[in-house]
């Protein structure tokens, strides 16, 4: 199995296991996911369903309906869409920025959780992220 790094030290599994049970993603898998973060709330970008995290986006459903946009550095976007061009990739309107399309159709559940988490590190205060792996981790 390969991994990516997708930011901040997450990092997406890029080839699927033999024998893995493949779960259709859906933007209600996204949702639960991200609901599950703390402060994330769901909002609207650009006319589509997305997520915020102390008004700072951190994920949306693109125009397109079939992918998501998610928050990634631009080192760890090169990586995922060498990686795995079929589940990653950009349009040229987001070639200046730290932003990956992820086909939802094609990515799987831990991917997407990796790379929401990631996104979700990205916009959220870092006291929020703190408590956040502390809450993981198991530590008071």
């Amino acid at each position: 199995m390969d991994h990516a790094v997708a930011g901040r030290g997450v990092e997406v599994m890029t080839t699927s296991k033999r024998g893995s049970k493949n779960t259709r993603v859906t933007f209600d898998t996204v949702r639960e996911i991200a609901q599950s973060l703390p402060g994330a709330e769901e909002s609207t970008s650009y006319g589509t369903p997305a997520f915020k995290v102390k008004g700072k986006l951190f994920a949306r459903q693109h125009q397109d309906g079939e992918s998501l946009v998610v928050g990634v550095d631009f080192e760890a976007r090169e990586e995922l869409m060498n990686a795995a061009p079929e589940k990653f990739c950009i349009t040229d309107h987001y070639l200046n920025y730290p932003w990956i399309l992820v086909r939802l159709s094609k990515v799987r559940t831990e991917e997407l959780r990796d790379l929401l988490i990631g996104s979700w590190r990205r916009a959220a205060p870092k006291s929020l992220v703190r408590s956040y792996h502390r809450l993981v981790e198991g530590i008071c």
